[in-house]
């Protein structure tokens, strides 16, 4: 789907006839915040060209969030439901206080209600029990990592069960927090709720360590995870250092995307491959992985790899299936990269000594570093600001360093990736000092070390 086609205009469920009872600012000057017109917006692309003038259309500008003047939702009557989905991520439990807290504090919203386990919990026949959310429940939630609602994988497609349930508990609001098939299904949610002619908005804060949203330039739990990559790092680094020939190699998540193994290797500085799926290399060859690892330990006696979850997966996971959220279903790459690396050394009868790393399951359970924490307590104050005005089928997103409302259709529309010839992947090969290139098509491409490819006789 072309970003110029995408409509950015946000569906709301009717005309807002209610005062905030939010009190704030119609001018700047005062000391006092002021509030956000729907004639706010923020330009998708923030890159201009001297010289040039094109018109604005709703295809270049997102809605700036924030608090309206005027909401949809008379306070009093609300029902708020929040429920989490999918894998765990560091922060859930941070935005799920921000949004109790905002509707509690700001809004004076009382019936505030946690569904359990997914959106598994809206289904009769698990009988999963609903959780009153107060100001003491959520207190130190945020101390701790998980979530406190519990998450499951699948239940989305369920849309007249779940439905049904949100009518049953008399819901006005329904918060999701959750990946793209989370949201997906917060949409189909919001369509079936159209259907039945229901007044309920349906607003979803984005969750994902991978960073890999459409759109939104930082998802919730992508620092946490490259802080804990970086501590994985500094041990393979000791590890590897410590032995004549030492390896030390680390997975991290992206399913899709490199970003955390990228910004990993940034961030540490001590990283000398970075294995992502949008670059593509060969192990063996002539120009292939093993080949600059080999003249890396000729040189240097160490070195340190860090592979996104999602590399090789074209040749690993050909006839792969998908899980319940319709995840593919991959191979697990660390381990095969590691039984290779050690063929590949026997075979020369060179002596090494490889430590794998996978911190995956320490970081999808961290509590949320403090950069972190404060960007989700901010997403689920905009995600109730959002909702009392009456916005649904959207999602909380940063862009520009601004906070955003996105359709969910958009934001679901593609999945973001590093660019191979973007600033960030030549930083970090300028961090790394590996080949630009791994793959034996790729003849004559220099090495990092300045010295040019040549085939082996």
């Amino acid at each position: 789907m072309s970003e110029s086609k995408l409509d950015f205009s946000i569906e709301e469920l009717g005309p807002r006839n209610i005062s905030s009872p939010i009190t704030m600012s119609k001018k700047r000057g005062v000391f006092i915040a002021n509030y956000v017109s729907d004639s706010e917006f923020i330009r998708l692309d923030s890159s201009v060209t001297l010289g040039e003038q094109q018109p604005v259309d709703r295809s270049m500008v997102l809605e700036k969030a924030g608090p309206r003047e005027m909401i949809y939702f008379m306070p009093e009557h609300v029902h708020a439901g929040i429920v989490t989905c999918g894998g765990l991520c560091p922060g859930i439990n941070d935005v799920i206080r921000s949004i109790v807290r905002c509707l509690w504090y700001h809004y004076r919203v009382r019936r505030i209600t946690g569904i359990s386990y997914g959106y598994k919990g809206f289904l009769p026949e698990y009988s999963y029990p609903t959780k009153e959310l107060t100001l003491d429940f959520v207190d130190d939630i945020h101390k701790i990592g998980g979530t406190v609602l519990g998450t499951s994988r699948g239940g989305g497609k369920e849309v007249t069960k779940i439905v049904d349930a949100m009518e049953q508990l008399n819901l006005n609001i329904l918060f999701t927090i959750g990946g793209d098939g989370t949201q997906r299904g917060s949409l189909d949610i919001a369509e079936e709720i159209d259907r039945r002619h229901l007044k309920i908005a349906c607003v979803g804060i984005p969750k994902t360590v991978d960073n890999d949203f459409s759109f939104i330039q930082r998802s919730f739990g992508f620092d946490t995870a490259v802080s804990r990559a970086v501590e994985a790092v500094a041990s393979a680094h000791m590890e590897a250092q410590s032995q004549p020939n030492g390896i030390g190699l680390v997975k991290v998540m992206g399913r899709e995307s490199g970003f955390i193994a990228a910004h990993t290797a940034l961030a540490s500085h001590e990283v000398n491959f970075v294995l992502i799926p949008e670059v593509p290399f060969d192990l063996d060859g002539k120009n292939g992985f093993f080949e600059h690892l080999e003249r890396r330990l000729q040189r240097r006696k160490h070195a340190v790899i860090v592979v996104a979850e999602g590399a090789l997966q074209d040749e690993l996971a050909k006839n792969a299936g998908t899980d319940a959220s319709g995840n593919l279903l991959m191979a697990d790459v660390g381990h095969y990269l590691k039984q290779k690396i050690e063929t590949h050394f026997k075979k020369l009868d060179m002596e090494i000594t490889l430590k794998y790393i996978d911190p995956s399951y320490l970081v999808r359970s961290s509590v949320a570093v403090p950069v972190d924490s404060i960007y989700c307590d901010r997403l689920g104050n905009a995600a109730v600001h959002a909702a009392m005005a009456g916005k649904t089928k959207v999602v909380i997103g940063l862009v520009n360093n601004e906070f955003a409302h996105l359709p969910i259709k958009a934001a679901v529309s593609r999945r973001s990736h590093v660019d191979p010839e973007s600033s960030l992947w030549r930083d970090t090969l300028d961090s790394t000092h590996q080949p630009i290139l791994m793959t034996n098509a790729s003849a004559g491409v220099n090495f990092r070390d300045g010295s040019p490819y040549k085939p082996k006789s």
